[in-house]
């Protein structure tokens, strides 16, 4: 379980400043008000690990930046509940599980959740992930909260296109545009709403599809995965996402990625600054779960490199030029060991 914003209060003092026993004392009347989470942040202290929980790194960055700015958003997977994917003890069409996941992200100052979406019948088992995310915008609608679809681009080399486009249109009628039900909660930047695409074969001819989109008000901004100067003519913007430096070769773990978001941040505020652009932060990496694997990792380093991750934006992106969003890579990616909803490991 996460910790809610009253642990926080009681936990944030323990875990900044509890590295002593008299410390400990005198704040312990404080941490019997908030419970067993609390007790949890009491064990991190007295076992020489003052590490900060998921909930406070998330809050300093949300609420330093000037009006709220990074927009603190999550990466959210919407297959669980399929036999081709782990139990991890909800369904992804359970109502009250999907609720209660806007809650939580929302106590940590998540604001949307960019939801990983394959489109509608396009491919053999995918259905779950549209009823899910129809869900989650219904639920977000009622909850003040905002998502938005991270398109999967086909890896059919001859169909691809025009699978983005009958997607896309799809989303367009029943999720994104003005008339669709829901459509409150879904994402906007300056009043255009926002379509990640992951890109998977790379056979996609965006210019075609931009074309298809061309009758669409307002007209949606498309963020492409990684900055891609090829793509840049016709993307709105680019997001981040977990990478190590150099591949994924190295054994340890140790290289968390430090080269490749100082390159994508310095690219973004110096070459494509009229682009919109999304940083992300994540926990870790290990696919060991996923029947995908392909045997990556990085290493948590005992909460350190989510922390760090969280930071580098701030070299780029002062004050007064903030960047607009920060995706948080992910929210329950539990297969690429990805996930914060339960908290982020320490050691």
């Amino acid at each position: 379980m996460l910790f809610s914003s009253e642990n926080n209060i009681a936990a944030g003092f323990l875990i900044e400043f509890g590295v002593s026993l008299c410390r400990f004392k005198s704040l312990l009347g404080a941490c019997r008000a908030a419970g067993l989470l609390c007790a949890l942040a009491m064990l991190l202290v007295l076992t020489g690990c003052p590490r900060q929980n998921s909930a406070q790194s998330l809050k300093r960055v949300d609420l330093r930046a000037p009006e709220g700015q990074p927009m603190m958003l999550a990466a959210y997977q919407a297959w669980f509940g399929q036999s081709n994917h782990i139990n991890v003890g909800y369904s992804s069409l359970d109502r009250v599980a999907l609720a209660h996941q806007i809650d939580e992200a929302k106590n940590l100052g998540i604001r949307g959740f960019a939801v990983n979406w394959y489109g509608s019948g396009r491919t053999s088992g995918k259905d779950l992930e549209d009823r899910s995310y129809a869900l989650l915008q219904s639920l977000a609608a009622e909850k003040d909260f905002r998502v938005a679809l991270m398109y999967d681009e086909s890896e059919d080399p001859v169909h691809s296109t025009d699978e983005a486009i009958r997607d896309l249109t799809y989303a367009w009628e029943h999720y994104v545009s003005p008339q669709a039900p829901g459509s409150s909660a879904y994402l906007t930047y300056h009043d255009r709403p926002m379509i990640f695409i992951f890109q998977k074969g790379g056979h996609t001819d965006w210019k075609r599809v931009r074309e298809a989109m061309s009758s669409w008000n307002p007209q949606p901004l498309l963020l492409y995965k990684d900055v891609a100067p090829d793509k840049a003519n016709v993307m709105d913007g680019f997001y981040a996402w977990v990478h190590p430096d150099h591949g994924w070769t190295q054994a340890d773990g140790k290289d968390w990625g430090e080269g490749y978001l100082n390159y994508f941040y310095s690219k973004m505020s110096s070459k494509y600054s009229d682009k919109v652009a999304v940083g992300a932060a994540w926990p870790g990496f290990n696919d060991s779960k996923a029947s995908w694997s392909r045997n990556r990792h990085i290493d948590p380093r005992c909460g350190k490199t989510f922390d760090d991750s969280l930071r580098v934006f701030r070299r780029y992106y002062p004050e007064s030029n903030p960047l607009p969003f920060l995706l948080i890579v992910t929210w329950n990616d539990y297969e690429e060991g990805t996930a914060i909803e339960q908290g982020i490991p320490h050691c």
